[in-house]
């Protein structure tokens, strides 16, 4: 939030390099970009799934669609209780890492779990979390 006193000059260009420097130390202080090119394809397919995931709208609209085996997006809006549009971003982020699928049948759009990217899935966290058994012996801290 800006703020001038009256002696302060209220120009843009006060304005601009004021928040230049506030978007400066921002990006200096914050995580910046993310270099995928320091990680595996696997490490980033991974990272990217989990962010999906990380939502409880998107668990519970998996979970929906697990239990019902196929949903219309209007049935979600109810069973959730969220807007129309909320259920569509999360809806569109669960497509985008191919999780879910989707058949256009007239107006409404018939979701289901998509069983083989489901698979694949499963295995990446599979493959993580199996690591700290095949690593970790009695003698871990």
């Amino acid at each position: 939030m800006l703020f001038f006193s009256e002696n302060q000059s209220n120009t843009a260009h006060t304005c601009y390099s004021y928040l230049s420097i506030v978007t400066l130390r921002y990006i200096d202080e914050g995580m910046g970009i993310t270099r995928t090119d320091l990680f595996t394809q696997q490490q980033n397919e991974l990272a990217q799934v989990a962010k999906v995931f990380a939502h409880p709208a998107r668990i519970a609209i998996i979970q929906h669609l697990l239990k019902a085996n196929t949903c219309i997006n209007g049935d979600l809006v109810q069973e959730l209780g969220l807007a129309q549009a909320t259920i569509s971003q999360h809806l569109r982020e669960l497509k985008g890492i191919g999780i879910i699928q989707g058949t256009i049948e007239g107006v409404s759009v018939n979701y289901c779990i998509n069983p083989v990217r489901w698979e694949e899935v499963q295995a990446l966290f599979n493959q993580l979390f199996t690591q700290l058994a095949a690593a970790c012996t009695d003698t871990c801290c």
